[in-house]
């Protein structure tokens, strides 16, 4: 029995298939090991040893590997033809190797570049072993990734709170991103003209551009304004032009070459608008195959190469469908052959191309992504075999006899379309244009001008990047690897370093902040060619010419270094550099001249960078007595908060409502004389934050409402915005309302209408339990004794004491009430804890006597003052689970360690 491990379960019922009953095929899921997501994995001390993990899902899967491979005296090991396959077969060895089920077991490496019956026969019938080489440049590449990751976010954390590392290499992509950002910023746009002229020559009119004046050649900015547009108008004008030269020259344009992954993801996000993420999932259904006439076969070659050629039997087979389907003429002479220019172009693969070129898209029936895209893929690879389309380009110059004034037509006449008729490429951000169709035009004629045009125009910046563009440059670059685009852009995303507008990166905030830290204190971690050269290092390794250690040693010298030189360094002189470096972003030139880091507010502070938990914000420098403060993006603050944020003042108290900015979106806060914390109102949805008036925030600030007291009971009735939307409350009944006006606009008819209509249909959220005694208010809450399933108990916020027996509920006191509370909250803790250690169990009763003295001593008091009490509940609270506060401050560490674990 031979066994055979294939990465997915969708090809390995393929290759069974293909193979037939003596082999049984499995798939790996992938990886079956990885390094554990903790400092610690990566010994650069123990010479860069690494702890390789098996999570549950894989010791499954390697489980049963082991169990078929123990019945069966072969493993082939037919993983993905590239580094990632060739490092997933040696992870399988390995874990395999621990289980001791290899002995007298003979084991093969093939590799298939279709999955297709021929080339998986092909590939049997030629296996080797498991390049070691390629294993130790993934090996390398997975150190670098772990050391800079786990090294780098430690550092981001304590200098930049709330920034997270991007990884080696989408650190460099996100540079790219902010450098392209800040160009777009710092440009200024400057006016230039063009002038053209409407000619006719032998009863023929034509357009010309005016390319000499005055005896000189114009450049694109040689006419800067409207003046000198005028003056190049009165020359055209006054001059006699006569046609001094006409040449037609035949051109020719040849075909691209077939897809790499590059360039499969550049046109994919062109053509069909696909992320780089959807173009590799639905190339890798495509590669994995789809069921035709009963049979699973892959469609294209595999999807993860750098290489241009395709074999010869594709190429023919490519001819021979040009031939049938367009005509001999389509058929060059010659095959074409394709080499890479890539600067760092992995192993020698083919081309993606159709597994078979005679299953025309058309005859095919895919869902519509798969359709596209293989279309896509079809039509690029038989065009790269196509004839080239040729052009007559014809250029006719005319002047004025003095020659100090010249104008130049040009046009292009298509002659044969060749490959155009099946294929042309897309392109980023200009179209091809050829120029138009000429009249027959003969040297020596004269030409009068009929009509001047001068058009004015400004200078662009450069475009954001698109994810075509941008996978195109880190290309050109050398930065990362086709295979590993999609990723590092996703990852961007994820971290939310980027957004997409208009299908067009743009840093957000924390991203320009991340990548100024990096410039400026990790610059050569970050700089390009760095990048390009450690690229070309790991291609060394893979090709047997570097040791991998030898590599690792290298780079973990100077970064070890790097990281050591900024562990000294203040936060306050971080944010100095960074206010300089993102000053263009942060503080924008004003029109009038003034000083733009000058605090809006109070007129005396300066702006300058702050950090906070959730990242970077500006702030005065005059804090705490100017509280001003706004996000790093001036648009965006702008747009939302004008000057200090101060939309009203409250009639009452005379304090200002502000408008500010927080975590979770728009809100007003007031200061309230006494009170430690500001008082603070959501925006209700569907209010816009932009258009909130005076009037509206006064009302937000002023919630609840009282409606009046119940004509029955006296209680007050209330009207509020809650969690849940508006709501009116009486006597512990939350009646939801339709709008949020009504909050404002109900009175006390209706609300009382609301409250009995809530009453008669309680839903599941009512309680059964019925108030039997009004106590009054402790601390601001209701205390109240309830008639509960067994026996009646008092209710404080979500404390529920039983009464002793034999309570008489009408002689019940608010501090007979309190102690009852504050005993039930003291042992409340105890008795969570006690079954988990008995130790703690031991300890309860001293914790119970401790309780009651202090309630005692605070019972036999004769007056309680308001602050005491208050005091005393503050102490309960410390000490109950249930309180509001205890449970905030406990969940605040946890989603900081939470936070922490994700970073690296």
């Amino acid at each position: 029995m031979n066994v055979v491990v294939v990465e997915s379960p969708a090809k390995a019922k393929t290759i069974n298939k293909y193979l037939g009953s003596d082999y049984t095929v499995l798939a790996s899921f992938g990886h079956v090991r990885d390094l554990p997501p903790k400092d610690g994995s990566v010994k650069p001390d123990e010479d860069f040893a690494m702890d390789w993990e098996v999570d549950t899902k894989s010791q499954k899967r390697v489980k049963a590997i082991a169990d078929a491979v123990k019945e069966s005296d072969r493993l082939i090991l037919a993983t993905d033809p590239d580094r990632e396959g060739e490092a997933i077969s040696w992870h399988l060895l390995e874990a395999l190797t621990k289980r001791r089920v290899l002995k007298n077991v003979t084991v093969e490496r093939v590799a298939f570049n279709a999955i297709t019956k021929p080339a998986i026969e092909e590939a049997m019938r030629h296996p080797r072993a498991v390049d070691m080489e390629l294993v130790n440049a993934y090996l390398a590449r997975r150190a670098l990734d772990y050391l800079v990751g786990f090294t780098l976010s430690p550092v981001l954390w304590r200098k930049l709170p709330g920034s997270r590392s991007a990884g080696r290499v989408q650190s460099v992509a996100l540079r790219l991103i902010c450098d392209r950002e800040l160009e777009i910023e710092k440009f200024r746009p400057e006016e230039y003209w063009t002038v053209d002229a409407d000619l006719r020559s032998g009863g023929s009119q034509f357009r010309a551009k005016l390319v000499t004046l005055d005896g000189k050649k114009l450049t694109k900015m040689s006419l800067k304004d409207r003046a000198m547009a005028n003056a190049a108008v009165e020359a055209i004008q006054a001059g006699a032009f006569t046609i001094s030269a006409v040449e037609a020259k035949p051109t020719k344009r040849n075909p691209p070459p077939p897809f790499t992954t590059s360039t499969l993801q550049q046109e994919a996000a062109r053509k069909l608008g696909f992320s780089a993420t959807r173009t590799m999932q639905t190339a890798q259904k495509l590669y994995e195959g789809v069921n035709i006439g009963g049979e699973t076969v892959g469609l294209i070659t595999y999807m993860r190469t750098d290489g241009v050629s395709m074999v010869n039997e594709a190429v023919n087979q490519a001819r021979d469908v040009i031939g049938q389907e367009h005509g001999a003429l389509y058929v060059p002479a010659k095959p074409r052959f394709y080499s890479s220019k890539a600067k760092n172009a992995q192993e020698a693969h083919e081309a993606i191309r159709p597994t078979s070129f005679s299953r025309l898209p058309g005859n095919l029936s895919l869902d519509p992504d798969m359709a596209r895209l293989y279309t896509l893929i079809w039509r690029r690879a038989v065009a790269s075999q196509m004839e080239s389309a040729r052009f007559e380009r014809t250029t006719v110059d005319i002047t004025t006899p003095d020659q100090k004034t010249a104008l130049r037509a040009t046009g292009s006449v298509l002659q044969f379309d060749g490959f155009l008729a099946l294929y042309q490429e897309g392109k980023d951000d200009e179209d091809d244009d050829e120029g138009g169709r000429l009249p027959k035009l003969s040297q020596g004629a004269e030409a009068d001008v009929a009509k001047t045009h001068a058009d004015q125009h400004f200078t662009q910046p450069p475009p954001r990047f698109t994810e075509a563009s941008l996978v195109k440059r880190m290309e050109e670059l050398g930065i990362g690897r086709p295979s590993t685009y999609a990723s590092t852009l996703q990852v961007l995303r994820d971290r939310e370093y980027v957004r997409m507008e208009k299908n067009r990166f743009e840093p957000e905030d924390k991203g320009r902040v991340v990548t100024a830290f990096l410039e400026n204190f990790f610059e050569r971690y970050v700089q390009y060619d760095f990048t390009a050269d450690l690229e070309n290092q790991l291609d060394k390794v893979s090709a047997g010419d570097l040791d991998w250690k030898a590599l690792l040693r290298d780079f973990w010298t100077h970064f070890r270094s790097a990281v050591d030189e900024i562990g000294d360094l203040r936060i306050s002189q971080v944010l100095d550099v960074l206010n300089d470096v993102l000053a263009p972003h942060i503080f924008p030139e004003k029109e009038d001249g003034t000083d733009p880091r000058l605090c809006p507010s109070c007129g005396v502070g300066t702006l300058s960078l702050r950090l906070g938990r959730y990242g970077a914000f500006l702030g005065c420098s005059n804090h705490p007595d100017c509280k001003f403060t706004r996000q790093m993006s001036p648009t965006e603050a702008e747009n939302v908060i004008e000057g200090d944020g101060q939309i009203a003042i409250d009639p009452e108290s005379g304090k200002p409502i502000t408008l500010k900015d927080g975590r979770f979106g728009m809100y007003l806060e007031m200061e309230v004389e006494g009170e430690d914390k500001p008082k603070r109102a959501s925006i209700p949805k569907g209010w816009d934050p932009k258009g909130l008036s005076e009037e509206q925030a006064i009302k937000l600030m002023n919630l609840p409402r009282l409606v009046g007291d119940h004509p029955e009971d006296g209680k007050p009735i209330s009207a509020a915005i809650g969690r849940y939307g508006p709501y009116v409350l009486h006597d512990g009944v939350y009646a939801n309302l339709p709008s949020v006006e009504d909050v404002f606009e109900i009175g006390l008819n209706h609300a009382v209408s609301v409250i009995a209509d809530k009453k008669a249909n309680p839903g599941r959220r009512a309680s059964t339990a019925k108030a039997l005694k009004e106590l009054g208010d402790h601390d601001g809450k209701p205390v109240r004794v309830m008639d509960g399933r067994y026996g009646p108990y008092i209710k404080y916020e979500k404390i529920n004491a039983t009464l002793p027996k034999g309570t008489d509920i009408e002689t019940l006191t608010m501090d007979a009430a309190m102690k009852l509370v504050e005993e039930k909250a003291a042992k409340s803790p105890t008795k969570k804890k006690a079954p988990a250690k008995k130790a703690t169990a031991k300890k309860a009763p001293a914790k119970k006597t401790a309780a009651k003295k202090t309630t005692a001593k605070k019972t036999t008091a004769k007056k309680t003052t308001t602050k005491k009490t208050t005091a005393a509940s503050k102490t309960t609270s410390k000490k109950s689970t249930t309180a509001k506060t205890a449970a905030a401050k406990t969940k605040t560490p946890a989603k900081s360690k939470a936070t922490d674990t994700d970073e690296a």
